[in-house]
């Protein structure tokens, strides 16, 4: 389901305006990039966590010739699914 579709399935399960739901959706999506990006966490009892892991630095290889490269720390967004979310995965 892409962001259109999904924007019209939140608005008929509310029964709400198309541009209502994608003002929620986008609301939502923003806050949750803006907290990530001050590492802050992000639990919603049920659905899931946000959160951020680090990867250190580290060498690898050019797939192509063999060298040693270079590979930066990075910061990477997570998600964990919550217990009514892996629950509704499975019915």
């Amino acid at each position: 389901m892409n962001k259109q579709e999904f924007v019209t399935f939140v608005a008929e399960q509310n029964k709400r305006k198309k541009v209502e739901a994608e003002k929620v959706i986008d609301m939502f999506t923003s806050s949750v990039i803006d907290a990530i990006r001050e590492n802050n966490e992000i639990s919603l009892q049920g659905f899931g966590q946000f959160y951020t892991s680090k990867i250190k630095a580290r060498t690898g290889r050019n797939p192509k010739n063999g060298q040693p490269v270079n590979i930066p720390e990075q910061t990477l967004a997570k998600f964990s699914a919550g217990q009514k979310l892996k629950d509704a995965c499975n019915r």
